[in-house]
This record gives structure tokens, sequence and C-alpha cells, in this order.
């Protein structure tokens, strides 16, 4: 906590309160610094700083507790240990809820103000709060705020003068009198058994903290009950909404009108439509054509620094054009649509609703955005995967992206190949798909070490997206992600550039036609439409069109396509998001896999078609069931060993 500690003379404020409470709105209005505003749990995963007037405020994660049960929980108790004074920011809507962790700032003596927020929610649901009545229960300053609309904000500077320690629980008061000499902060966290803290006073954790806990929630209770009041008995139009939005019979179907929705506008209009006009037209179309004239008058461009610069993956041209033509409508267009969910509240009601059916894989329910995203563009799911909430998830959700989610460029070639095949064909490649998904999404549940997170949301109220709001985090978030992902962009395109001059390009190409003819049954040129879908899957998709095949060969070139290695910019991003190290394993992983299964397929075809050609699709449809089968097995086995 040392870089936290404020310069002399300065009082250290620190913001403490439940996630999803409106911390982060807070720190933007007192200090006027900007932090990701979302109306979603879990926003601010580190500490913010900024000056408020003479002092030093404090931006904190959200947690129900500072008792150490996480990294977040033990960074707040020790920001608060070293404060000044707390703002405890408290949600008017979950008022019982959140007064468990004012109980326990009260217990341990710091001085503090209450912001209660989103009174005007509250209201809307026919409830007010009696601040007088809860000021004088509590013993601190308490200031009824709407932090969307700085109502009340000109009154909270005001009360921070005012901030001094309150009413600590009785039973806590008594407890406290065996730490004598100890101060009153560290003293309650050593009696509710903080072993860090108690080891830092070389005394043993206390035995109490079940005792303390029951006696802080029913005070939390109380205290609700006795400030909460009635104000008119009809309920909210938003909140009736809201329920109906986590209700099955009417809620799926909001959510699959919702994710056609995302689909149409960001996996078709901006995927699509703008990349369209971005990438083809104005970087493809002007400025590659322009740099290459340029470049044309100071060097030949078919020497190597020419093709390094300006070739197919040039400096100057690939590398650009991908990100400015490709990634920054497609961030921007997720980042808007993301901030529209986030702000109206629906994006908690969606994952409530998908946890079951995402657990079998690993997942909750926050999977299904980047999973459905997936088919407009993975790239752009790929960066929606950082909502998920622990590691082990996003590394799940990534594989599976990487895997088995054909983008919607490559989705229109297999559905233009499979359409001229029969209906058949097309059944069986979307059960071997989904199969594969859900067989290693099954393996990756039981064998990565830990546990699915439980899905454990506040849901706020529903409420019309705020347009400043939206732009506001849709620009911080875009422009933080391109700054990110260009020195990646660029050493990507260097070595691929790198390849091409060297001739390890054609090289490799060479390599894999054994591969292709020996295992998959393949025409030999059907390498190059591999290589072409390392660049881009839809792209070697494309090249299957152009190939003379057969229908069979052409299931399984489609099948292999689409397990095959995600694009280069998709790629970049994987090694943004998870590091190079895992990235490479990912990348390997996937490439293994793709031609694994790819050529598995082609044997149980041929086998099958020798056998009985009538029979060639079913007995191929039961090769996947029973792969399916084997790998949920596998993974039940591997749970009870485990």
């Amino acid at each position: 906590m040392e870089n936290l500690i404020a310069p002399e003379g300065q009082k250290r404020i620190v913001l403490v309160g439940n996630p999803n409470v409106g911390k982060s709105v807070y720190f933007h209005r007192l200090t006027g610094q900007y932090v990701d505003v979302s109306n979603f749990p879990g926003t601010t995963m580190e500490f913010y700083c900024g000056k408020l007037g003479s002092d030093f405020l404090v931006d904190t994660p959200g947690v129900y507790g500072l008792s150490g049960h996480s990294e977040e929980e033990l960074l707040v108790r020790d920001a608060v240990l070293t404060s000044d004074m707390v703002i405890n920011v408290v949600d008017a809507v979950h008022l019982e809820r959140d007064l468990f962790l004012t109980c326990q700032l009260l217990d341990a003596g710091v001085p503090m103000v209450i912001a209660l927020n989103m009174v005007d929610e509250l209201e809307g649901r026919g409830m007010e709060v009696d601040t007088a009545r809860m000021e004088q229960l509590l013993g601190v300053p308490v200031v009824a705020t709407v932090a969307v609309t700085g109502q009340g904000f000109n009154r909270l500077s005001e009360k921070l003068a005012a901030a001094r320690p309150g009413q600590a629980d009785i039973l806590v008061g008594q407890l406290l009198a065996g730490y004598p000499g100890i101060p009153r902060r560290e003293a309650v966290f050593i009696l509710e058994g903080d072993s860090e803290v108690s080891s830092h006073r070389g005394l043993e954790p206390g035995q109490d903290r079940d005792k303390i806990y029951q006696a802080r929630q029913h005070r939390a209770g109380e205290i609700s009950s006795a400030v909460l009041k009635e104000k008119r008995m009809d309920a909210s139009i938003a909140s009736t909404i809201g329920h109906w939005l986590i209700n099955p019979l009417t809620g799926i179907p909001a959510l699959i009108i919702t994710l056609w929705a995302i689909y149409e506008l960001v996996g078709v209009f901006f995927a699509q439509t703008v990349v369209g006009v971005t990438e083809i037209i104005i970087m493809k179309g002007h400025y590659e054509p322009l740099v290459r004239s340029l470049l044309n008058h100071v060097l030949d461009l078919d020497s190597p620094l020419g093709v390094i610069l300006s070739g197919q993956f040039g400096l100057l041209t690939m590398a650009i054009t991908y990100l400015f033509g490709l990634l920054l409508p497609l961030v921007g267009g997720f980042f808007l649509v993301l901030s529209i969910l986030e702000d109206s509240g629906y994006l908690p009601r969606i994952a409530t609703l998908m946890d079951r059916i995402m657990s079998y894989i690993g997942l909750n329910g926050q999977a299904v955005i980047p999973l459905v995203l997936g088919f407009g563009c993975v790239t752009m799911a790929a960066i929606t995967t950082r909502m998920l909430a622990s590691d082990r998830e996003r590394r799940i959700a990534i594989f599976l992206l990487a895997l088995s989610i054909p983008c919607s460029a490559q989705l229109a070639f297999v559905a233009a190949i499979l359409g001229s095949l029969g209906p058949g064909y097309m059944f069986l490649y979307g059960f071997f798909i989904l199969s594969v998904m859900a067989g290693v999404g099954t393996l990756m549940d039981r064998l990565l070490p830990g546990y699915t997170q439980p899905l454990w949301l506040d849901l706020p109220t529903m409420r019309l997206p705020r347009l400043n709001n939206i732009l506001k985090k849709t620009w911080i978030r875009t422009f933080g992600f391109l700054k990110e992902a260009f020195p990646i962009f660029l050493g990507g395109a260097l070595l691929l550039s790198l390849l091409k001059v060297t001739g390890l390009m054609e090289a490799i190409e060479r390599m894999m036609q054994p591969l292709t003819t020996g295992w998959l049954y393949l025409p030999g040129e059907t390498a190059g439409a591999f290589i072409m879908g390392f660049i881009r899957r839809d792209f070697g998709t494309a090249g299957i069109m152009a190939i003379p095949m057969e229908p069979l060969q052409k299931f399984i070139a489609l099948v292999t396509l689409t397990l095959f290695v995600p694009c280069i910019a998709t790629t970049l991003v994987i090694f943004k998001e998870r590091g190079w190290r895992e990235g490479i394993a990912i990348w390997l992983t996937v490439l293994t896999l793709a031609f694994t299964m790819g050529g598995l397929l082609a044997h149980v075809i041929y086998y099958a078609q020798g056998v009985n050609p009538a029979m060639t699709l079913p007995l191929t449809a039961l090769f996947v069931s029973m792969l399916l089968m084997l790998a949920v097995i596998a993974a039940r086995w591997r749970r009870g060993i485990g």
C-alpha cells in the first residue's frame, strides 16, 4: 500500500462499498477523473487515485466484507487500515446487504461518511430511506445521492468535514476490551480471526468470527427495517421488466431476441458492413495503394525491406489495415453494445438465465455473450472474455472460441458449400462442431484445477442507458485496447513477413502436403487453403470452393478448417489477452486437435463408405456421438478420482 500513501499534509480518503454500488462514478464526480464505470459487478479491479480538493481520494474494488476471503478483500482491508477517512457507498436498493460491510467499518472505528446511492431507484420501487433516523442509529453522517445525475454531491462534499467514527456493535465493543493498547481497527480484524493482522501484532487469531458475523447481520437487518419506509404501493415499470427478464418463460424469448439483435448489430453491421468500408474500401482500396506508391519512390517493393514494409504481411500495410480497418470498428462496436447492456442492467440478467447450461462446459452464464459474439467475429469475442469472473473461465472460453466457433465470414462460405452438398451434411457439420465444443469444454472443466465460479450477481434495477455514459465508456475502452494491441500486431506482421522473405512460408506449405493427402485424404493443393487459413479461416474456406473435390472431401475440409487455428487478428488478440506462452500453447493445441479430429473423421467416413456407401452419414454421426460420450465419461471419471 506504500504507493497509495497521501502526500504530507493531505488526508487519504478511501471509497469503500459492495460491487456495483457506483464507487467509480463517485470517484469520477469527486475528482474529475474517469474510471471504467459499469453497471456490472466487479468493474474496478485495481486502485485508482485522484485529488479531492486538498486531499487524496482512492477508489477500491467492490467487496462484501474485509475478512480476507479474496485478494480484493485483502487489498481493501489494507486500504482501510491506512486510511484517514472512508466514504462508504451504500446501495439504497440493497440496503440490508450493504449494511453488513458498513457495520464492519463502524466496528473498526474508521472516521466515515455514508453516501446512500440510487435513492431514485428505491423511490421507483415505492420506498424511501429515513436518512435522519439512519444517522442516529449509525452515528455517522448519511447523505442521499444519485451518482449518475450528481444529485446530493454538494451536500456530500460538505459532510466530509463531519466524518467521524460511528457506533460499534455492543458485542464487538465488549470483545475489544480484551485487546488494550492495540488500535481499534486492527483489534477488530484480530477478533475476526485475520491471521495476517494477528501475526503483525504477535497474537493468535481470534475465535469469535461466527459470533461477530451473526451479530453484525442481525444489526444490519434491524437498521434496514427501521429506516426503510413505504412511499407508494405500485411497482415501477422498470422493476416489472426486470422480473420478466429473469423469468424463464419470458426471459428466454427476450434473450433470443436480444442475442439476435446483438448478432445483427455487431456480427453483421459492424463486422461486415462497417468493416467492408473501413478495411476493404478505405484501407485496402486507398490507404495501402498510397503507401506502396510512396514507398516505390524510395525502394524496390520486391526487395526484402519492401516486402517487410508493404508486402502481404507488411508493417505499414497489413498491420495498420488490421488495426484500424478491422479491429477499430469491431472493438468499438462491441464496447458500444456492452456499454448499453451494462448501463441498462440487462447483462447480469442474461448471465442468470444461461448459468445452468453453461456450467456443463466449465463456464457460468456470463460466457454466453463471448460465445454468441464469436459467430460474428472471433477476434471481437476473444476481447469480450475479459468480462468473465475468473482466469480459469477466461481460459476455457478463449480456447473454445479459438477451436470451434466459426466467424460470420467463414460461416458464409460454409453455408454456401454445405448448401450444395445437402441437408444431411449440414446437420452432421453442426452436430460434429457442437459435439467437439461440448466434449472439449467438459474435459477442460474437469482437467483444469479449480471449479466454475458460482454466479453471484446483484441484479440492478433496469434503466434507460445514458448516452454520455455509453459514449465515454466506449471511447475509453476502445482507445485502451488499441493502445495495448498496436505493438503486438506490429510484431506479428514482422514475423510473417520474415517467413515470407526467407522462403519458410513456402517450405511450410510443402511440408503440409503429406498431411493433407495421407491423413485427411484431400487433394494436395488443399495445403494452400490451409496456409491461407493461418491468415484468416474464411480465406482458407473460400479456397476450398475453387478446388475440385468429392462431397465427402469438401465436408472433411470444412470441418478441419472450422476447427483450425484462428486468424492472425484473433491469434494476436489471444496472445495479448493470455500472454505469449499460453497463446502459443493454445495455438498449437488447436492446430493439433483440428488435424486429429479432421483425420479421424476422414478415416471413419471412408471406412463407412467402404462398408455401406448409403450408411456413410449415419455411421459418421454415430462415431461423433461416441466421441462425445467418451469425453463426458472421461470427465466424470476424472472428477471421481480428483
